[in-house]
């Protein structure tokens, strides 16, 4: 090794020895006499200290020396100068007297600074990302990624599962996102698809007899990005045999449990975890992946409003749509230009327009609809909804599920502006009792509300034949501070009901055996009960990194156009590839 120890940690108790490190010039101060050199490596920095006088020709090659050189250096441990202490530094109680210095490389200077945590455009960094890295808040997000994988590898472990990988190159069986494909040499004209889950894998281990898999899985979507998005992610798969959804649940909550609280400081305010069923989860904050890091839940003021004079109110009530409100505190004040940015967030999310009525401090109710609620029916409104002096109330009406979700984008909104998504803190809850489908209007065709191994509710299933929208599926995820984190379901085991849900999809059965014929004769070989989950071990690491996107969190990230700007790729490649692999490219 060129190295003895880390220059992270060197304490008081290696005063007097004599120590090789090896790493990167962080900083170096010249004081006319004495060169200061601050050493870095991935477990922190060390101040090195070169004198001309007990080492000339360490000090020749310190004074050459610039940020981002590689250095192997050999020196005695010794406290620093009284008054000198860094209580900054794990290390700020000693420094290396240097005997020696040797380059192991030089360094151009960096397109932007390594040792300060300063704004630096994204596709900069994205372009040197490998000097990005080295930056101590990068190297925070990935060892800290790393701690949560292995605590999540050692608590399966401990809990008799087994880590099995699945194969990369697999079937292409559209169900969700476009695939990635991949040309067979060997095979002209055929493909292999890059899998966007494990899920049909893990369901054929489950009927192979190993009842408790889980994997750290690479996937694959082709889908347009987002911050919590990429085009490749992982996650953690799991599935287990001969169990009911609470099992799973009962697996995973503890487990996030511990993981928060041993690795993180964040404050947890959901301890147990709430359950709350989708249609609660809607009707309350507009949205199937609640922040419940503060409230400002919606209100259903149908029977209120219907009693005003504003006709749009009092028609849509009659007609059975309901009037949904939400209390902003503090916000009364609001300028006509300030509503306007929230009518139109209303408005992106599908509803029509945005009511409201703001109760500023020592001054008149005001708003949009305040005129059409006489004092009586004011007092009831603001007394519903909890409001005071100086809080601003948004009504939205239209079919339930967009005033639901139209509100619960301006929740979210609302909670940003006012500082209440605190990233200190950290907040989970199961949804549950989805529906099973959803109605497709444009295809005329029932969807699949997860994925279609989806398996009804027990009692549900006599509904797949006469009220399929009705029917629930044993699905359930986990959200955390308005992300979905993870994903799952108890699976469907038997072929008649795999070929029900197929046929109510819109699957004929000549193309389901041709896509999912493996799983479907697999179910006749005695296939266990089973369920599983997924989880975003990304996005995890995104939220307890207090960061704003999963590429902060990631090694080798692509941008938000799906470009990775260091490697320039995606690119073409030579004809002669495309030859082999029997592909044209057509132009235009």
């Amino acid at each position: 090794m060129l190295k003895t120890h880390t220059c992270g940690e060197l304490r008081a108790g290696h005063v007097g020895q004599e120590v090789t490190l090896a790493g990167w010039v962080n900083r170096r101060r010249d004081h006319g006499g004495l060169i200061f050199i601050d050493l870095r490596d991935r477990w922190g920095i060390v101040q090195v200290v070169v004198s001309p006088d007990a080492a000339p020709e360490a000090y020749k090659v310190a004074d050459q020396v610039r940020s981002e050189y590689v250095l192997q250096v050999t020196g005695v441990v010794r406290h620093r100068p009284e008054g000198m202490v860094n209580p900054n530094l794990p290390t700020g109680e000693v420094e290396i007297e240097a005997h020696s210095i040797r380059v192991l490389n030089t360094a151009k200077t960096p397109p932007f600074y390594i040792n300060k945590d300063e704004k630096v455009s994204e596709a900069l960094r994205m372009k040197y990302r490998y000097l990005d890295l080295r930056r101590r808040r990068m190297q925070h997000n990935l060892i800290l990624r790393h701690r949560i994988v292995l605590f999540i590898r050692n608590y399966l472990s401990e809990r008799g599962f087994i880590e099995i990988e699945t194969p990369i190159l697999f079937k292409s069986t559209p169900e969700g996102a476009r695939d990635y494909l991949v040309p067979s040499r060997l095979h002209p004209g055929k493909f292999y698809a890059l899998p966007q889950s494990p899920q049909q894998l893990k369901q054929l281990l489950m009927v192979a007899g190993y009842e408790r898999y889980f994997q750290i899985a690479r996937c694959f979507r082709d889908e347009d990005l987002r911050g919590d998005r990429q085009p490749e992610f992982t996650q953690l798969d799991l599935e287990m045999s001969f169990v009911e959804r609470d099992d799973i649940l009962d697996l995973i909550e503890p487990m996030m449990i511990a993981l928060v609280e041993e690795l993180s400081d964040m404050e947890l305010l959901t301890k147990p975890f709430p359950r709350l069923s989708y249609s609660e989860a809607i009707e309350r904050f507009g949205t199937d992946k609640p922040d419940l890091r503060y409230g400002m839940e919606l209100i259903d003021v149908s029977d209120i409003a219907g009693k005003s004079d504003f006709r749009i109110f009092t028609q849509n009530v009659a007609e059975g749509r309901p009037v949904k409100a939400l209390c902003a505190k503090s916000l009364g004040g609001y300028s006509r230009k300030q509503m306007s940015e929230l009518e139109e967030i209303a408005k992106e999310s599908g509803a029509k327009g945005l009511a409201w009525i703001a109760l500023p401090e020592g001054g008149e109710v005001r708003g949009s609809v305040a005129k059409f609620f006489p004092e009586e029916l004011r007092r009831e409104l603001f007394e519903r909804l909890g409001a005071e002096e100086g809080d601003l109330i948004l009504m939205v009406t239209d079919e339930h599920k967009t005033a639901c979700e139209a509100l619960g984008a301006l929740r979210v909104e609302l909670a940003h502006r006012l500082g209440l998504d605190d990233p200190d803190k950290i907040a989970f809850a199961w949804i549950i009792d989805f529906p099973l489908f959803e109605w497709d209007e444009e295809g005329q065709r029932w969807d699949p509300s997860h994925h279609l191994f989806t398996s009804p509710m027990p009692e549900d299933i006599p509904l797949l034949d006469s009220e399929p929208g009705k029917a629930r599926g044993q699905q359930y995820d986990l959200v955390c501070n308005g992300y979905e984190l993870a994903g799952g379901s108890i699976r469907i085991h038997q072929r008649w009901l795999q070929e029900k849900i197929f046929g109510l999809i819109g699957l004929d059965m000549a193309t389901a055996k041709e896509r999912f014929g493996h799983m479907l004769e697999a179910f006749e070989y005695g296939t266990p009960p089973h369920g599983g989950i997924a989880m975003g071990i990304d996005r995890l690491a995104m939220i307890m990194a207090r960061e704003p996107n999963i590429r902060e969190v990631m090694a080798f990230p692509k941008t938000q156009q799906a470009v990775d700007l260091m490697a320039d790729t995606p690119s073409e490649v030579e004809p002669e590839q495309l030859e082999e692999l029997h592909i044209s490219i057509k132009n235009g």
